[in-house]
């Protein structure tokens, strides 16, 4: 997967939002913050002593504020507007392995009015009028397994509903990583996206997740507004895997990467989970990150037809294409941003929608055992990857097909 080794240096708000096309290390913000004012991440060389990092803090005018256990990388305090100048003064320090601003993801996600439909993507008959067929063969899946209760699906968003019917017994922990101060969810994604991968089901209420009997971790690195800094989503994969997730979802991005997610991404993926994320919205070839690092399984949304939905992103760099719009799931019985209070259900569009289908999918295949199990992560993205159904788009848009949840688990697929 040597597709994904360069750094894109433009940095687009994940929700389509315009911006100047910048260097992610040199920039003033312009227009919606980028990064968090004040604040810059500094990792240094192995066997850096620790009286040493402290003196090139003081040197510098820095003052670590935070670690990221797993990856050592110190969130740094420097004065606000000064944030370039200290990284410049940083990275002349031989003994410092990089310095970079403290950017921003957020949510991907384009919204729609909620509105009650069925969940096509899992069994479609052709009832929205779409292509029969054009799914995930979740029905078919299930006959093989449901799941299991010892396999946890974290979800690294804005946080989950912590009430809903058709989350809150699936919800096995909580930690908070964003500047909210609720690991609830107050604006709406994190909910959805949960319900997605692993709603309570056959309880005859609302829908059905893709990995039934999964369990979740809401693990909050995005606020209430729907932005999470790149220090906040590291320390949450690094959670995540330190605390026995299978799998990781992140239906977030920004079109800069950033070398400390990307150090938490290879510690989760060394530590044997399956990460998944979304290509993003812009209706483009340019990568997202974190969807384009090569320890993550990038998603692109399809619609109902099985053709590439014409918001997504797409290329070469993406693996899998997953349902993405027009989907059915669970959303926040209280005040939020996106939805209107009280619906509980409803259906929004994106890639964010796609990818919570395959980190369901991931949780299906590593809840198999005897015959045709997983022990790695490794072989659990190779069966999800290899068996993706080949529609139009593949090789193109992107590389393996649309995943087929059926034919991961060596189901008997229709």
């Amino acid at each position: 997967m040597n597709r994904k080794i360069f750094r894109h240096l433009a940095f687009v708000l994940a929700l389509g939002l315009a911006v100047t096309s910048i260097d992610r290390n040199l920039a003033i913000a312009q227009g919606p913050p980028e990064f968090v004012a004040g604040e810059i991440l500094v990792k240094f060389k192995p066997g850096t002593p620790g009286h040493v990092a402290a003196d090139i803090h003081r040197q510098n005018g820095g003052a670590m504020r935070d670690l990221i256990p797993g990856i050592e990388v110190h969130v740094t305090q420097v004065p606000p507007g000064q944030e370039n100048a200290r990284i410049a003064a940083y990275r002349r320090n031989p003994n410092v392995e990089y310095a970079e601003l403290n950017g921003l993801y957020y949510a991907i996600f384009t919204p729609n009015d909620p509105r009650v439909g069925d969940q096509w993507q899992y069994n479609n008959t052709g009832q929205t009028g779409g292509t029969p067929d054009a799914d995930i063969d979740a029905f078919e899946a299930w006959d093989k397994t449901k799941g299991n209760t010892a396999v946890a699906i974290a979800i690294l968003d804005t946080g989950i509903d912590q009430s809903h019917e058709d989350l809150k017994a699936k919800i096995a922990a909580n930690v908070n990583f964003s500047s909210s101060s609720t690991v609830d969810d107050k604006y709406g994604h994190g909910t959805h996206v949960a319900g997605s991968a692993a709603a309570i089901t056959n309880n005859s209420k609302g829908v059905a997740g893709t990995c039934p009997d999964c369990v979740l971790y809401n693990v909050k690195v995005l606020s209430d507004n729907g932005s999470g800094s790149w220090s906040g989503i590291a320390n949450g994969i690094g959670w995540a895997a330190d605390n026995g997730a299978k799998v990781i979802n992140m239906s977030l991005g920004g079109s800069s990467g950033s070398k400390t997610v990307e150090d938490a991404v290879n510690y989760a993926w060394n530590k044997g989970v399956v990460i998944v994320a979304a290509a993003g919205n812009d209706g483009t070839s340019n990568p997202t990150y974190p969807a384009f690092y090569t320890n993550v399984i990038a998603v692109a949304a399809t619609d109902h037809n099985d053709k590439k939905a014409s918001f997504s992103n797409y290329g070469s760099w993406v693996d899998v294409a997953a349902p993405g719009v027009n989907i059915l799931s669970t959303a926040p019985d209280h005040n939020n941003r996106i939805w209107v209070r009280g619906v509980k259900y409803g259906t929004i569009s994106g890639t964010s929608m796609a990818t919570p289908h395959v980190a369901g999918v991931a949780g299906l295949v590593w809840s198999l055992t005897g015959t045709g199990s997983c022990s790695t992560n490794s072989c659990v993205r190779s069966k999800i990857e290899d068996n993706a159904d080949n529609i139009s788009g593949t090789g193109t848009f992107w590389a393996k097909g649309r995943v087929n949840a059926c034919k991961s688990v060596g189901g008997g697929c229709q």
